[in-house]
């Protein structure tokens, strides 16, 4: 069985997130505008463990840290990291554990398609 609830749009949406349902496009569009706006790039370096590779200004970093906050208190299988390997960058690394890859793999999927639609 599937973690991952696909909706009208193909958006992903865990079913074990507690987040209202009336809340959850709101959710979904908060981070795709996250993912067309400040993300530039990302590696999948493991099934369980995601890179993404941000816009590295205060305003990006204020924006991720709120989104992730928030997300991680509705779907608390998301580990979040963030972290400036350099005075311009920055990178969020998203680790899910083993029975939550299919949700990470929707994650990135989603992360690349709404940035190449940009």
């Amino acid at each position: 069985m599937s973690d991952r609830h696909v909706t009208m749009d193909d958006s992903w949406v865990p079913d074990a997130c507690t987040l209202p349902t009336a809340q959850q496009p709101l959710r979904l569009a908060e981070f795709d505008r996250f993912f067309r706006d400040a993300v530039r790039g990302g590696d999948r370096l493991s099934p369980q463990h995601l890179r993404l590779h941000l816009d590295g200004t205060e305003q990006v970093e204020r924006t991720a840290r709120d989104l992730t906050a928030r997300e991680a208190s509705c779907c608390s299988f998301f580990a979040f990291a963030i972290a400036r390997p350099g005075p311009d960058s920055l990178t969020l690394d998203v680790r899910v554990p083993a029975a939550h890859v299919d949700v990470l793999d929707a994650l990135a999927e989603r992360a690349t398609s709404v940035r190449v639609q940009r």
